[in-house]
């Protein structure tokens, strides 16, 4: 049977940990190995990640970017979902990642994230990053996007073989945010980007503290400076919550 790592990028993120360990212990069945790739948290989200039994390492550089290629290069598993603390995956999610990959012609995959927090779920904010998806390709890379593919972002849970990540270079660790476009860019060279029409739990955290309007704003701004080659400065327009 095809193996799947669960590989978790954090920073300070003892707050959502948590919920996220509670969430992975029940999913059915069990992946092979979750693996915790921290980038030098100042509290306490590598004790958590140790008391929940998660093989843990500690990146030399902190950035998403930096810690999935450390992570997925160290995976024990065939198959890697990247998943942010803040997110809770479905139960069945490893079967879901398995039946999914087990189609060659698909090279990276997600869940539909599905913003929520204290007052339910936001669906207007779950509905527009759906839809960007498509419009975002559509605005940024007409090429990919009569080719159908999907442009996908970190809190959709993405999944991919190991093999093929390192075979396109895995992550651009110049970039401080918005690392997962360019792997959606580099996967389509290789099959399939696809949306799992399976829900992701994803925290409103951000949505709460910049307010849904400016939250969108921000979301398609930094698609768009994205697409415009603005990749270092990224980080710049998007305040970091924790």
């Amino acid at each position: 049977m095809t193996s799947v790592t669960i590989l978790i990028p954090t920073y300070d993120e003892e707050d959502a940990l948590p919920d996220a360990i509670a969430a992975l212990n029940t999913l059915d069945p069990q992946p092979d190995e979750i693996l915790l790739v921290d980038g030098g948290s100042g509290d306490r989200t590598v004790e958590l990640s140790h008391a929940a039994g998660f093989r843990t390492l500690v990146s030399p550089r902190k950035g998403r970017a930096a810690q999935i290629n450390i992570g997925v290069s160290a995976a024990s598993g065939d198959i890697v979902c990247v998943l942010h603390a803040d997110c809770l995956l479905p139960k069945d999610a490893v079967k879901v990642i398995r039946q999914t990959m087990a189609d060659p012609d698909t090279a990276l995959a997600s869940f539909t994230p599905r913003f929520t927090g204290k007052d339910g779920t936001r669906w207007g904010s779950t509905f527009h990053n759906w839809i960007k998806t498509w419009y975002a390709p559509l605005l940024t890379r007409p090429d990919l996007f009569v080719r159908g593919v999907r442009l996908l972002f970190g809190d959709h849970a993405m999944f991919f073989r190991k093999a093929d990540f390192l075979a396109i270079g895995g992550c651009d660790e110049r970039v401080a945010v918005m690392e997962e476009v360019g792997l959606c860019r580099n996967f389509a060279r290789l099959g399939r980007v696809r949306l799992v029409p399976r829900w992701v739990t994803t925290s409103d955290r951000r949505i709460a503290a910049w307010g849904r309007w400016r939250a969108n704003w921000i979301y398609f701004k930094v698609s768009m400076m994205w697409a415009m080659g603005a990749r270092e400065t990224l980080k710049d327009h998007y305040p970091d919550i924790r």
